[in-house]
């Protein structure tokens, strides 16, 4: 598509939809110019990322293009965020989905539309697109649902198999500055600076929130659609990507919905599927908009034929930082779980994986560095540089490692991985990480998947228990879904460690961990050759509408950096850069709306080999906007560290009008681990 194809649409920069109280509601849109005579369907994406700012450059080529395909097309900021009045206290929040109910309805009511309304979004868009389904307005129709989940505890940023993810004080910082900052006075008016005003008075310090929820109570169910996948009726395709953090919940969305349903999962990250990486990208805009006209417009477009879910399966690489492309093909299954897949079980022998247990009763005991996970990589890829899982050998040497024999014949899984075995720990809080990986002849070790588990959640997330020392227990670990094929002349390995760090906060004191030989199993979703796979259609090569060139006024490269104090032992892993949207450029001009925004970001993580209270997480965030008589700066600064008994989370937030201080908020917080 060329700039010439634009006439043939309609874009509104900012539309008020005014709600039942009297809150206004920003939105962007874009429409066929005849759409006010031939009413539309309409496409709803829902999320807090300033509509006019950050996501401007990733909007404009998605949604111009499902304009150009027939459909009105709104770009929605929540309440509080954005241009939109009001203040944003959480995630997911009721009021949030009260609003995105009376969004539906004054969509459906327009001139422009036909009554018909779908909804897409990706991570926080998909997440609130399968909570509004499950409400069932009446005249949403469809969803689109990328890099979401269905269980907001045990498969989101906060929390890992009860495990707490670094990356809830990342993510909460960055939603912490986002909040934080004011609409813009072109839209706002006069009322930007007192509507500035609400939202740093009322900012939450969302670490902090989620932290004193680290058990699986009402608080994580609300919004967890798995409590109920009957309320979701309408079609819905869950898309996500083997790189991403939420790969998981497309096969248990494929199993459990009863509506009429598609999955798919290719090599990406977290982004859309036609401009993402690892490649191959895919057509994906083609792809929705089949699915727009099958379930929107009532055209039989073919969508729903062939297999419910689609995957990409993975060639066994060299394990690296980045990758352009990931190797592999496109495979798929009739239904979800698939008849055809059948468990492999390898049993945790002496120091070997092996298809027979040799004889019970010996046990072998390990404690790991707290460094043990460095090299992990991210816990949620974005496509930046530096976020995969670099080669796992470092890792490998502080981890107790089963290897099995050399593989005679290549060997492909497909599905979740699972870990039994029988365990003790010297503490009542410890907990295991385990990673599947394939091993070269070279000896490099890639890692396929992994899984976590807090050991005093052995039986129950809602209800967990410590540990008798010196106790056995029987736990179960499911690592994450996967697609990989080992080739012939590799080795499957599993490394179980004590810790993860920095992706995981460590128990709060070194644990000597027991496991008994010859009873525990590695269970593999063994898939076979299935030679309808090579007739599988192919997808379309990409394409987008075109966006508004925004012109990078400052660059800086992201750099992940890792130092060891070989004095005290000390690690401590360092990233400096930006958010990622403006591809390493620190400002930015947009000059369509005469804006530079800026962004920079320093995240850092410090642990002792030996100590695992030494463990410190520190982000440090400072956030521009700025045009001509216009200046505002956000500086957050967030740091958590904690005792064998608390968490100790402080921040900063510090708001420039002019290079003048215009508000400042603190905190300094105590919280209980419960059990993390």
């Amino acid at each position: 598509m060329d700039d010439a194809s634009l006439d043939r649409i309609v874009e509104i920069e900012n539309q008020w939809i005014t709600l039942s109280d009297g809150a206004r509601i920003a939105a962007r849109l874009w429409m066929p110019r005849a759409a006010h005579d031939q009413p539309v369907p309409a496409i709803l994406e829902y999320i807090p990322y300033r509509k006019r700012v950050f996501t401007r450059a990733r909007d404009e080529p998605i949604h111009r293009y499902f304009a150009l395909s027939g459909y009105a097309s709104v770009r929605v900021d929540i309440r509080g965020s954005g241009d939109s009045d009001g203040v944003l206290a959480d995630e997911y929040a009721p009021q949030e989905l009260d609003d995105a109910l009376e969004i539906i309805a004054w969509i459906a009511r327009q001139d422009w539309c036909s009554g018909a309304v779908g909804m897409m979004g990706i991570s926080w868009g998909g997440f609130n697109a399968l909570q509004v389904a499950a409400l069932r307005p009446r005249a949403l129709k469809a969803v689109i649902t990328l890099c979401s989940t269905d269980d907001r505890y045990a498969d989101d940023a906060h929390y890992m198999g009860g495990c707490l993810l670094n990356e809830n004080m990342q993510w909460g910082s960055i939603l912490m500055l986002n909040c934080a900052l004011p609409p813009d006075p072109q839209i706002a008016g006069d009322r930007w600076r007192e509507m500035w005003k609400a939202r740093l008075d009322g900012l939450e310090p969302f670490p902090a929130v989620w932290m004193r929820h680290a058990w699986r109570d009402d608080y994580w169910k609300h919004g967890s659609v798995c409590e109920d996948y009957a309320a979701i009726e309408v079609p819905v395709y869950a898309v996500g990507g083997w790189a991403d953090g939420y790969s998981n919940s497309v096969p248990r969305l494929i199993e459990h919905l009863r509506c009429p349903k598609k999955g798919l999962i290719g090599p990406w990250a977290h982004a859309f599927p036609h401009d993402a990486v690892p490649g191959p990208a895919i057509g994906f805009l083609q792809e929705a908009v089949r699915w727009w006209d099958q379930w929107l417009k009532g055209r039989e477009t073919g969508i729903m034929d062939g297999p419910a879910l689609r995957i990409w399966m993975q060639e066994s690489v060299p394990p690296r930082p980045q990758y352009d492309e990931w190797p592999g093909r496109w495979v798929a299954e009739e239904s979800w779980p698939s008849p055809r897949i059948a468990s492999r079980r390898l049993w945790l022998n002496a120091g070997h994986l092996a298809d027979r247990a040799e004889r019970e009763g010996g046990v072998v005991s390990f404690t790991s560095p707290q460094t043990t996970g460095v090299r992990s990589g991210e816990w949620c890829a974005f496509g930046a540089e530096g976020e995969m899982p670099r080669d796992q050998r470092p890792d490998d040497g502080g981890s107790l490692v089963f290897d099995g024999d050399v593989l005679r014949e290549r060997l492909e899984i497909l599905g979740a991985p699972a870990l039994e075995l029988d365990v003790a720990a010297d503490r009542p809080l410890a907990l295991a990480a385990a990673r599947l990986c394939d091993v070269a002849p070279d000896g490099s070790s890639l890692r396929v998947s992994y899984g976590l588990l807090n050991l005093t959640h052995r039986e129950d997330h809602g209800a967990p228990a410590v540990l008798e020392p010196g106790q056995w227990y029987r736990v179960r670990i499911q690592l994450n879904d996967c697609a990989h094929a080992f080739p012939a002349g590799h080795r499957i390995r599993i490394a179980l460690s004590t810790g993860y760090w920095p992706m995981i906060w460590p128990s709060p004191r070194p644990v000597e961990l027991s496991v008994r030989l010859g009873t525990g199993h590695l269970d593999l979703p063994v898939r076979p050759a299935c030679p309808e796979d090579d007739a599988l259609p192919a997808f379309e090569l990409p394409v987008a509408a075109p966006a508004t060139p925004h012109k990078k006024l400052r660059l800086t490269p992201m750099r992940r950096t890792i130092q060891i104090d070989l004095a005290t032992n000390e690690m401590v892993y360092t990233l400096r850069g930006d958010g990622g949207e403006f591809e390493g450029a620190t400002l930015t001009r947009i000059e369509e709306i005469d804006l530079e925004i800026g962004y920079r970001q320093l995240k850092r993580y410090r642990i002792l080999e030996d100590d695992p209270l030494s463990a410190e997480t520190e982000l440090v965030q400072h956030a521009l906007l700025r045009r001509d008589g216009w200046l505002v700066q956000v500086d957050c600064r967030t740091r958590l560290t904690a005792t064998e008994e608390a968490f100790r989370f402080t921040a900063d937030v510090e708001a420039y009008e002019d290079d003048r201080p215009f508000a400042q908020r603190s905190w300094t917080l105590t919280l209980p681990r419960k059990l993390v």
